[in-house]
């Protein structure tokens, strides 16, 4: 019997790909490097910053001046974090419809705490969530089920009564291994080269209602 149901954050719960985007292009800019359009940041954004980096510079984390880049990038995002980033369409209606049943609802996400806690108020979600995980919360980030058992202490809900909703593999990974429903979150920030075939999701929706199909 479902009795939780938890999201990811980045490209699931919110829209944050905009206010990343500017992040990352105005570190471009002092690089003088091109920027990048938001066709090329969304498919990357569930990636955080060291993926956004990657795009915009073909960095990889092992490069000298990666660490580096990942602070300026973060001091970037901290001036706009908020600018643009929305709730997906359907994720408040979908909240109040869970409340309805006696289902309670959280966040599991690899993004800092310092940005997680002042954005959420900013979402205006129609019913405050019961447990919010951020990267940093725990020891290990997803793919790690640290967050996920830890969550489920948070709410008092065995893992194999929680859904879990994501759209990246990381979080079917981590869901699936701590033994919660995985479910793939279609609208998400998925590139056309992802094999989502192959991640370990128990079902793929298009929309946030479908999940309420899944509670029964």
């Amino acid at each position: 019997m479902i009795k939780a149901v938890l999201f990811d954050l980045d490209g699931t719960l919110a829209d944050t790909a905009p206010d990343l985007g500017t992040a990352l292009n105005r570190v471009l800019e002092k690089l003088h490097l091109p920027q990048k359009s938001m066709t090329e940041i969304r498919p990357v954004a569930s990636h955080g910053a060291s993926g956004l980096i990657t795009l915009g510079t073909g960095w990889q984390p092992d490069h000298p001046e990666f660490a580096t880049l990942r602070r300026d990038f973060l001091a970037e995002y901290e001036l706009h974090f908020t600018d643009e980033t929305v709730l997906f369409g359907g994720i408040n209606e979908l909240l109040l419809k869970l409340a309805e049943q006696n289902i309670v609802w959280g966040i599991i996400t690899n993004k800092p705490h310092v940005f997680t806690d002042r954005l959420l108020p900013k979402l205006e979600c129609s019913v405050k969530p019961s447990v919010v995980v951020s990267g940093d919360t725990t020891s290990a980030p997803k793919p790690s089920t640290i967050p996920m058992y830890y969550a489920c202490r948070q709410i008092g809900v065995a893992p194999e009564n929680c859904i879990y909703v994501g759209d990246a593999e990381r979080d079917m990974q981590a869901g699936r291994q701590a033994g919660m429903i995985t479910v793939l979150a279609n609208w998400g920030y998925i590139s056309a080269t992802d094999d989502t075939a192959s991640w370990p999701a128990d079902y793929v929706i298009e929309k946030p209602e479908q999940i309420l199909k899944l509670l029964k």
